[in-house]
C-alpha cells in the first residue's frame, strides 16, 4: 500500500475493524517512511459469471433488472419488497456458487420460478408465462393444471 502523502511503498496496520455490517474492513495504517496515518477500506470482490441470453448475447447479471421483473409478476399481490429482495439475493448467491465463467439465463429463470411457486401461485404463473413464452393456451393450461395437482398433494 503506497502512502498517499510521500508515496512510500510500505505501511504498517495500526488498527482493523469491520465496517458496514461486516461488508468492509477498515484499516488504520501508518507510513513507515513519514509516520503519517491514513485509512484504507477493503471489500471482498465477488465475481458473478456472465449470463448467456436466449439469443446468444452475453451480459452481466443485473439485480435491478431481475427486481423489475419480480415486481411486475407480483403486482397487486400480497408480496413485500423485502421478500422480492430476498429472492434476488438467493439468485445472486446461486450465481456466485457456480464455477463456470458463463451461465445460461435458464439458471436464473428456474431459480426464480421455484421461489415464486413457494411464495405466490399467481405471481409464479405471471412470471412463467413471460419466462417460458407460452405460444398456445394449452401450454398455459398445462402449467395451471400442474399447479393444481401439486396443491392437491
Amino acid at each position: 500500500m503506497y502512502c498517499p502523502f510521500c508515496s512510500y511503498h510500505d505501511s504498517k496496520v495500526v488498527d482493523s475493524r469491520l465496517a458496514q455490517e461486516g461488508n468492509l474492513i477498515r484499516r488504520r495504517r501508518e507510513c513507515i517512511e513519514c509516520a503519517k496515518r491514513f485509512t484504507t477500506y477493503e471489500r471482498v470482490e465477488i465475481t458473478i459469471p456472465l449470463l448467456i441470453k436466449k439469443d446468444g448475447r452475453r451480459e452481466a447479471f443485473d439485480g435491478e433488472k431481475l427486481m423489475l421483473g419480480l415486481r411486475k409478476a407480483c403486482e397487486k399481490r400480497p408480496v413485500s419488497t423485502a421478500t422480492l429482495e430476498n429472492i434476488v439475493q438467493i439468485v445472486e448467491k446461486k450465481l456466485q456458487n457456480v464455477s463456470e465463467k458463463e451461465v445460461s439465463t435458464t439458471l436464473i429463470g428456474e431459480c426464480v420460478m421455484e421461489e415464486l411457486r413457494k411464495l405466490d401461485e399467481v405471481a409464479y404463473v405471471r412470471f412463467a408465462s413471460v419466462y417460458r413464452q407460452f405460444k398456445h393456451i394449452s401450454e398455459f393450461m398445462n402449467e395451471l393444471k400442474e399447479i393444481e395437482n401439486n396443491r392437491n398433494l
